[in-house]
């Protein structure tokens, strides 16, 4: 078993910009990845298995919900601290990191925004405690960037609501409690229901031979004429703008997650590099290997600033959802290219389970990809800045 030796960089003290709440929440969530995430991941990953045992470890740290009113369960914490949450979760496993923002951001946060009172305190508090773990139906087999074209319809019954339809790469699918799930009424406007597990049509197939987020449970959702009660519709918000909401608090977490993912390479490749010895002396003191490092430690450096700021935004309630998509899209990227780079310090080292820099490389290619991609993200950008959709 490894040692965790990881070395957080803070190149321009930002730590100055936190609050003494900032840093006790980010440092409970970075010691207790270090005591029990990093010691068992890479043997849940080469297995392909999401390890259940840390459900608890999550919420105790306030991995679920932690914005959310202490009177439904939540921390009651700010946004930059979700996102340092979320940032060292991440560090230890993206596919971890995407159980948190899922039950946090996609699942808790709608029923929060647009569920009713009753709704609030039926499921929050169970999310928040990990006694029930959610997950969010949004993507179709047909309708992955485009969601406004979905075909998950249900109609009025009278006394319940009769669903219909498939969703799919679904993280937390196999084992979620319930799942928030995006459908079309017979108008063909969209609402969000509260689907529980053990509703008769409701199943949630696993999705197996992933080479991505492998210690992460990805699933399908199918409706097959499931009864859904009504008073599991959430009422408060309905159309595109209900989901893309939740959207908008699960980007802002990845934009901070991917920065942990980045951090980690970054620091074992900075060690190996101190410690490896070639033609007569360690390889950081090869000018190469030092560009390579001190272009990684100057974006992450401009990661963690672009991530504070938009943090302070979304305090603020002043974020936008085009900035959002400019912090992932961001921060993403340079996770990605760090990952990298990294590997090729290593070496042939890189692609080994004793390193965690494969396992992030190979999780960053689907979070480059999931909450919207890098492509539709720069045309958000796009769209805001000349006020011209490039989408139709």
């Amino acid at each position: 078993m490894t040692k965790d030796l990881f070395q957080a960089p803070d190149y321009y003290n930002l730590d100055d910009l936190l609050t003494e709440e900032h840093i006790l929440v980010r440092n409970a969530a970075r010691d207790w990845v270090k005591r029990e995430v990093s010691p068992i991941i890479e043997d849940f990953a080469q297995r392909a298995e999401f390890p259940k045992s840390i459900i608890g470890g999550l919420a105790e740290i306030g991995a679920f919900g932690p914005y959310i009113p202490v009177e439904y369960g939540g921390a009651g914490l700010d946004q930059i601290s979700y996102g340092l949450i979320m940032q060292e979760i991440e560090r230890g496993d993206s596919g971890v990191r995407s159980t948190a923002s899922v039950q946090s951001s996609l699942v808790m946060y709608p029923i929060f925004k647009y569920g009713n009172e009753s709704q609030k305190q039926k499921y929050l508090p169970k999310l928040a405690s990990g006694e029930f773990i959610g997950c969010f139906g949004l993507t179709e087999p047909n309708h992955g960037s485009n969601p406004s074209g979905m075909e998950t319809k249900f109609k009025d019954m009278g006394d319940h609501y009769l669903l219909n339809g498939a969703k799919m790469w679904i993280s937390n699918a196999p084992f979620a409690d319930i799942a928030v799930v995006w459908a079309k009424n017979e108008e063909g406007r969209i609402h969000g229901l509260i689907v529980e597990r053990g509703m008769e049509g409701f199943s949630t197939p696993e999705t197996h031979n992933k080479w991505s987020l492998r210690a992460s449970a990805t699933g399908e959702l199918i409706f097959d004429n499931v009864k859904v009660p009504k008073e599991n519709l959430l009422p408060k918000k309905n159309g595109l703008g209900a989901p893309l909401g939740c959207l908008d608090s699960a980007r802002y977490g990845i934009a901070w997650g991917a920065i942990g993912a980045a951090m980690d390479c970054y620091d074992t490749a900075l060690r190996y590099a101190k410690e490896r010895t070639q033609f007569g002396k360690p390889i950081a003191g090869f000018q190469l290997q030092q560009k390579k490092l001190a272009e990684m430690i100057t974006e992450i450096t401009k990661a963690q600033l672009l991530a504070w700021r938009l943090g302070v935004l979304r305090n603020e309630g002043k974020a936008t959802t085009a900035q959002i998509s400019m912090a992932k899209r961001n921060n993403v990227a340079m996770a990605l290219n760090i990952a990298r780079e990294s590997r090729q310090i290593l070496g042939a080292m890189g692609i080994s389970g004793e390193y965690s820099i494969m396992r992030h490389m190979m999780n960053l290619e689907s979070v480059v990809t999931y909450e919207g991609t890098h492509d539709i993200h720069l045309l958000i950008t796009g769209m805001d800045i000349t006020g011209e959709s490039a989408f139709k």
